[in-house]
């Protein structure tokens, strides 16, 4: 990742547009490979009791690092292109992101120690035939892991569907900041609030369900996504606001700075749900997972989430031009609840254990 930063570095990106963009995709496939790594590691050796706060201090972190690379890039965009000149401020942003990255790597993953695996089986089919059978075997093993147990086939709806209300946290609102007529440094103190208060709450989100449940919690999380999101449709409706207006309008309506405050309070009140949210959905995902297969399973139900946030950004946008903003928002506050009743499947079946426990037996029937 380092390595592919640093020589899209010297990339003109107006001149060489075709090979800067085939580096941030090599950049981005290295990214995603660590990133299932890293995954499939914190599965395995994150104890159940503690995967909430784990997630809540990732998910925090790492919106912290957007606020830096959000709301800090507005901040500072002019005082760099001055001090630096355009391409200086460009090579010197990622130079940051490369340094960062690097130290990461020099400081935590060196020092890592991973538990010892299960020693490798021996003898039998050699070369290229043992190969497919691994494979084949993983395969099953995988298919086991999404279909054998009603948590994990649970979880694979449930990441098929809206977590909470998402309008506040997507293009929507992006949008609603600029036809509102909110400044750039207006917007990235939004962004920086908002951002703060998220990663604050996750912490605090995944705390909570290590001692309170996982699933209990994560309900109350997700449901509570709805009241900002119902409270801002019913704002745009009270003002007339209710069909898009384009920024380019001849006449624009004047903006209620009433509606503006009303932007301003949905969009505060609703990163403290969706931030208490996000670490312990994740926990709840890992809990569901298969160790043996985690780098795989994990991953895909990531992979759905993406997908989700794919899906729900694309009907939100295509609602709002042809039903309005109110009830747009209406209908994302309403499917809000609809994946909640999945949460009563998503609880992972303790193994059975049949006959005497002795000390010999046990970790081979539990393992």
């Amino acid at each position: 990742m380092v390595a592919t930063l640093l020589v899209a570095m010297g990339v003109d990106a107006v001149q060489d547009l075709a090979l800067f963009t085939g580096l941030i995709a090599l950049h981005n496939v290295f990214g995603a490979t660590q990133d299932v790594a890293i995954d499939a590691l914190a599965c395995q050796v994150l104890p159940e009791e503690e995967r909430g706060v784990a997630n809540g201090l990732m998910f925090g972190a790492a919106y912290l690092g957007q606020t830096i690379g959000g709301s800090g890039v507005l901040y500072l965009r002019d005082i760099l292109n001055q001090a630096l000149g355009a391409r200086g401020a460009w090579m010197a942003g990622f130079g940051l992101v490369g340094a960062a990255i690097l130290s990461i790597t020099l400081l935590v993953v060196v020092h890592l120690k991973e538990p010892p695996y299960p020693a490798r089986p021996q003898g039998g089919a050699a070369g290229l035939r043992r190969a497919w059978v691994e494979v084949w075997l993983f395969l099953v093993d995988t298919k086991r892991a999404f279909t054998g147990s009603r948590a994990a086939a649970a979880g694979v709806a449930f990441a098929l569907l809206p977590a909470g209300s998402m309008a506040l946290s997507l293009a929507l609102q992006s949008n609603l900041c600029v036809e509102l007529g909110l400044s750039d440094d207006q917007i990235a103190d939004m962004n920086l609030v908002t951002t703060i208060l998220s990663a604050a709450c996750c912490i605090a989100g995944g705390y909570l369900s290590d001692r309170l449940g996982r699933r209990r919690m994560l309900a109350m999380y997700l449901a509570a996504t709805a009241v900002p999101t119902m409270y801002l449709g019913w704002k745009m409706q009270q003002f007339g606001w209710v069909m898009p207006v384009a920024a380019d309008a001849a006449s624009r309506p004047q903006v209620p700075a009433e509606l503006v405050d009303a932007l301003w309070f949905a969009t505060l009140s609703f990163a403290v749900p969706q931030g208490l949210m996000y670490g312990t959905r994740t926990a709840l995902f890992m809990d569901v997972t298969t160790p043996a297969v985690a780098a795989t399973q994990f991953t895909a139900y990531m992979a759905l989430m993406n997908l989700t946030i794919s899906y729900t950004a694309k009907w939100q946008g295509r609602a709002a031009e042809a039903w309005g903003y109110p009830k747009t928002l209406a209908l994302d506050a309403a499917l809000a609840f609809v994946g909640l009743p999945l949460l009563l499947w998503m609880r992972k079946t303790p193994p059975i254990v049949q006959g005497p426990k002795t000390t010999e037996e046990s970790p081979r029937v539990l393992g």
